[in-house]
């Protein structure tokens, strides 16, 4: 088992290594959604370790998505902060509560976005060294 999980950590590292700027901050928004519907699914169970947990890893996402903002190059970035502190409060708003309402809210805001930045990344073409203004994810 460990030489199949090392060798699907090495395809997931080789995706993220070659993968453009549009791209990493798609996955990143793929990841939150994915960690946000797994906490959704857990709150009929009330299994609290495990909607905790994945509320915490899509607001880690969050936070590195805030960590890349330039906020020198315009509105957008400003824009983009504000909405991404917003998500981050309703998800800890979520977790303190466990309540599924603020979970569906956050993933229809990381829905909309993941759309627009698919849009804009497949506009640019996969073009690794294009960079998107307002945003720096290191590659």
């Amino acid at each position: 088992m460990p030489i199949m999980n090392n060798g699907y950590q090495q395809y997931k590292k080789t995706q993220v290594d070659t993968a453009s700027q549009g791209k990493l901050i798609v996955m990143l928004y793929d990841g939150a959604i994915r960690f946000v519907n797994i906490a959704i699914e857990a709150m009929p169970t009330k299994n609290i370790e495990k909607i905790h947990n994945n509320i915490l890893k899509a607001q880690e996402i969050i936070n590195e998505l805030i960590s890349s903002l330039n906020m020198d190059v315009g509105d957008i970035s400003q824009k983009l902060f504000s909405l991404y502190m917003y998500m981050n409060k309703r998800l800890m708003d979520a977790n303190i509560q466990k309540d599924a309402a603020p979970l569906v809210e956050v993933r229809k805001y990381l829905m909309e976005l993941r759309d627009a930045w698919q849009i804009a990344g497949n506009n640019v073409g996969n073009d690794p060294n294009h960079h998107f203004p307002g945003v720096n994810i290191a590659t």
